[in-house]
């Protein structure tokens, strides 16, 4: 529950609950992690919540306010992670992001990305990222952790162990379950299909196959109210690659058409093929700057088509532009003298569609002595010069991440190496070059406060040349490990 900043707002350690109303009971919907410390539950009598907490905050919830706020939230989420999102019941948001990890660092990096930018706006959220829809819900609500990620093919190991309600039940079938003494998944999912869909019905069974992610689960993505899109449906299933692709080329004329008329251009579009199994493919593409150039658009979508399975046939296509920005006309040349300037931005957007945004970025030079600090990965697109500040120093072109360990022979602590190992490798030294002292950032980590390390040019007998760096100023530990390190290369 979100608990918001305001005049209305109760005291910060006074518990807050809302109520609602089942029946002609009066129950809580919602509480916040006070009132959830005090023993306080989702469906607890308001009655029984306010003899546990005495003074306890008691208001009215509105549902309405309530999906508004979290279809809100959908689009948030499509527009920012993936184009299949959508509400997740009352309190949840569920979002297929599939091939979006690599852009967080992996997996890892995405879900801890989503829950800064939703606690950033306030909102206190649980993360589950699973191989199935049925089991990141149960396990984001009953898992009892802030964020859980399974690995593919472990969701059983992960799932059994939770409580029936997490399987998406009525009430009813959950505590007729509990009854019959069943109080894990494990323990239902073991048992003979025959005699518990006889009592309970194929519900029970479905939505267990559909938590271990043996029958497919598609979700339908919130549609925004000002989402540009266009849709195509089909009478007969079709299913060649001739065939998609023909009306991935007309649904893109027919979008750029609705870009046009609105002085908009696209910076991501999505296509949504829907399968008659209920099965969404989804293919993304996206560009570095606003487009509606109908050639450009068909040829980016066009090729990605050869990852859509269309199963037994496609009977609908939805094409979407999530994300749009106005479209300006730029000159191309001033001068009918002077060479015009070549535009690449068509060549980005091929290569990064076709082999991710990740492989294609600018090297930029920040402000940094520190080596592997002093460069940062930057758009192709973005204007950012960066940083001169190290543009005089001598680096080598080719560095290594993390800096390799060496085993060195010098005269003195303090001295260069007259000779190394590297890679099972000795390198006798002819000539060094240094020592060039750097000092630790501290006032980015506390761990690198008093630290420094000395930067040597070492040739070898070979001619070749390498940046290498002792830990620590040779004499005292306090200042690094004393350890020798091979950081670069020249050529």
């Amino acid at each position: 529950m979100r608990r918001d900043a305001g005049p209305s707002a109760p005291p910060p350690d006074q518990p807050l609950v809302m109520q609602g109303m089942v029946g002609r009971r009066r129950v809580v919907t919602a509480v916040d992690g006070l009132a959830q410390q005090k023993g306080i539950r989702v469906g607890m009598p308001v009655a029984k919540a306010q003899i546990l907490i005495e003074g306890l905050e008691v208001r009215e919830a509105d549902p309405k306010a309530d999906d508004a706020a979290l279809g809100r939230l959908s689009v948030w989420a499509l527009r920012h992670y993936s184009p299949l999102a959508a509400p997740d019941g009352l309190d949840g948001l569920v979002i297929d992001v599939t091939g979006a990890a690599h852009l967080y660092g992996g997996e890892a990096g995405l879900v801890t990305h989503v829950l800064t930018q939703l606690e950033d706006r306030q909102i206190t959220a649980y993360a589950a990222l699973a191989d199935s829809w049925g089991a990141a819900h149960a396990l984001a609500r009953f898992g009892g952790k802030s964020s859980v990620i399974v690995a593919t093919g472990k969701t059983a190991a992960y799932i059994k162990d939770l409580p029936p309600e997490a399987l998406r039940l009525p009430p009813d079938m959950v505590e007729e379950l509990k009854l019959m003494g069943f109080d894990t998944i494990g323990e239902i999912a073991a048992q003979p299909r025959a005699p518990l869909t006889l009592r309970f019905g194929p519900e029970l069974w479905r939505r267990i196959d559909m938590a271990f992610g043996r029958t497919p689960e598609p979700i339908e993505p919130v549609e925004a109210p000002e989402l540009i899109s266009v849709s195509r449906l089909f009478a007969e299933p079709i299913g060649a690659a001739e065939t998609i692709e023909k009306y991935t080329r007309r649904l893109t004329e027919a979008i750029c058409l609705k870009l046009e008329n609105s002085g908009l251009g696209a910076r991501r579009l999505d296509m949504h093929y829907v399968r008659v199994d209920n099965r969404i493919e989804t293919i993304s593409v996206a560009t570095a700057r606003p487009v509606r150039d109908v050639k450009r658009l068909s040829r980016l979508l066009c090729d990605k088509i050869d990852t859509v399975a269309p199963g037994f046939g496609i009977e609908k296509m939805v094409l979407s532009a999530p994300l749009v920005e106005t479209l300006s006309v730029d000159q191309v040349t001033a001068s009918f003298s002077a060479p015009a300037k070549p535009d690449v931005a068509e060549l980005w957007d091929t290569l990064s569609n076709r082999y991710g945004p990740e492989r294609l970025y600018r090297a930029v030079p920040m402000a940094s002595d520190i080596p592997e600090r002093a460069v940062k990965r930057m758009p192709p697109t973005s204007q950012d010069r960066g940083s001169l500040r190290s543009s005089q120093y001598r680096r080598p072109p080719r560095l290594f991440r993390p800096p390799e360990p060496v085993q060195t022979l010098a005269a003195l602590p303090d001295h260069p190496p007259r000779a190394f190992n590297w890679r099972g490798q000795r390198y006798s030294v002819v000539c060094a070059d240094g020592p060039e002292r750097i000092k630790g950032e501290w006032w980015r980590t506390e761990g690198e406060a008093g630290k420094v390390r000395d930067y040597y040019i070492l040739e070898a007998e070979s001619g070749e040349r390498f940046w290498v760096f002792r830990a620590g100023d040779g004499v005292n530990s306090d200042t690094g490990s004393l350890n020798w390190y091979l950081h670069g290369k020249f050529d």
